[in-house]
């Protein structure tokens, strides 16, 4: 006999069985006592159902269809909490990998010489939280390579292949290339809530100097235009050795740097940079007669509103080595100016020079120009055409030394065939006349392929 308590329990089941019972035919007690304990057996299922995270066959039709529900919930919120935390999150992949020939004339040996190398980099931008309005990111870079390039050239002020790179085993173990702290600190209140349009960046870490100095649009990337070190870089800086970095390119460093955009689109910049040279660039007394750099740079508007950037850098290297004995370090001091204007739509123009003002150099004073025509004028809008053409005029000490006193004359070809968005060849032709200054010198040839991939 059910208690009191179980009957009470169950006139809302019985209200429900009497509910919908035809009324022509009521129902005995046993009739109604089967249904109310068939109900019971329905809800206890339910309930079970319910009490169990997974989804099982036995469930009931009506709590599947209410964990389907749950689980396609939870799963848009998962992915929701994913991309608030990838939030300002950006990565890059990119692979580069060049094959070149070097005719009899430009070998040592005299018998030519062919070389393939690669080079892989991996980088990421992370959030790096904020301090009122100012706010930081945190980028990281890892680089990987194999091959050094042709190894047996003559003797040359030049550069052929600005994208070889091994680590100092000639392995093709990972190297932490840049690992760099930036905070973007925004200057005064137009009260409209806005980013305003003057701002300080304040960067520290180990870092490539050329990322933030003597940039240029169409000549400071060897794995997309110009292989020649001559026109990736000023050639003083870069292939002259006065900037002084560790063996693959990076340096440990402090920038501070201004930027003004009231006038926008046009706009003007002031950034000076203190960084690690010689040993320092190794973490060794990094702050020891250091690598200082200050550039002070303009965007324009010009030729009825095309693009226009220009840069006036000076800089002094306490760490530098001279020519004739690379274990004598003394300062170098230079300066240099580099500029890319656009010119119609699908034509672009770069130049840049330098000159030493202080220290033994090879070569004191370098002229590079050069352009790039986009493939729109022939229906490839992804294509590009390159020309280059440098001048590296001997220093006086160099040719009391040497007794060589002729410029070395540099010229590159490229063209930039892009197979599709992330894919492109480019077949590369260099030529070199008076090399290291030899008047005498056979003129160089050297041919290659680059193929790069990015992501």
């Amino acid at each position: 006999m059910r208690t009191v308590k179980g009957t009470l329990r169950l006139l809302p089941l019985l209200a429900a069985v009497l509910a919908a019972a035809p009324a022509a035919a009521a129902p005995t007690v046993d009739e109604l006592l089967e249904r109310i304990e068939q109900l019971e057996r329905q809800q206890q299922a339910e309930e079970d159902a319910l009490h169990n995270d997974r989804l099982r066959e036995q469930d009931p039709e009506l709590i599947t269809r209410l964990k389907d529900v749950e689980f396609r919930t939870l799963s848009l919120q998962k992915q929701a909490r994913m991309v608030e935390a990838l939030d300002g999150v950006t990565a890059g992949v990119g692979l580069v990998a060049v094959a070149q020939r070097a005719n009899d004339d430009a070998t040592t040996d005299g018998n030519g010489e062919s070389q393939l190398n690669y080079r892989g980099d991996v980088s990421v931008t992370l959030p790096g939280g904020e301090y009122g309005r100012a706010h930081g990111r945190l980028f990281a870079h890892v680089r990987i390579g194999q091959g050094d390039g042709l190894a047996r050239l003559n003797d040359s002020f030049n550069a052929p292949n600005a994208t070889a790179f091994a680590d100092a085993n000639g392995a093709g173990s990972p190297v932490l290339a840049q690992l760099w702290y930036q905070m973007d600190v925004p200057l005064g209140d137009d009260g409209t809530g806005r980013w305003p349009k003057q701002h300080m960046e304040i960067t520290i870490g180990k870092m490539d100097p050329f990322l933030f100095f003597d940039q240029n649009s169409i000549a400071d990337d060897e794995s997309a235009r110009f292989m020649n070190g001559a026109f990736v870089h000023n050639p003083l800086l870069d292939i002259g050795g006065d900037v002084a970095v560790d063996d693959y390119g990076f340096t440990p460093g402090l920038r501070l740097a201004y930027h003004n955009e009231q006038g926008a689109p046009e706009s003007w910049r002031v950034s000076v940079g203190v960084f690690g040279a010689g040993d320092g660039a190794a973490f060794n007394d990094s702050f020891d007669s250091p690598f200082v750099i200050v550039q002070a740079e303009t965007t324009r508007k010009l030729f009825g509103g095309l693009d226009g950037n220009y840069r006036l850098y000076g800089w002094s290297n306490g760490q530098a080595s001279t020519f004739n004995d690379g274990l004598v370090a003394e300062r170098h001091s230079g300066w240099g100016f580099s500029a890319d204007q656009r010119f119609g739509d699908y034509t672009t123009v770069f130049g840049r020079y330098g000159a030493s003002t202080a220290g033994k150099v090879k070569f004191d004073r370098a002229l590079t120009l050069g352009a790039e025509f986009g493939g729109s004028y022939w229906g490839r809008g992804g294509d590009a055409v390159g020309v280059a053409l440098g001048w590296l005029q001997p220093s006086d000490e160099y040719e009391t030394a040497t007794g060589l006193d002729q410029a070395e004359e540099v010229v590159e070809l490229f063209y930039r065939w892009r197979l599709n968005g992330q894919v492109a060849l480019t077949p590369d032709v260099q030529w070199v006349r008076n090399a290291a200054g030899d008047g005498n010198a056979r003129d160089m040839t050297v041919v290659g392929v680059r193929a790069a991939v990015n992501f």
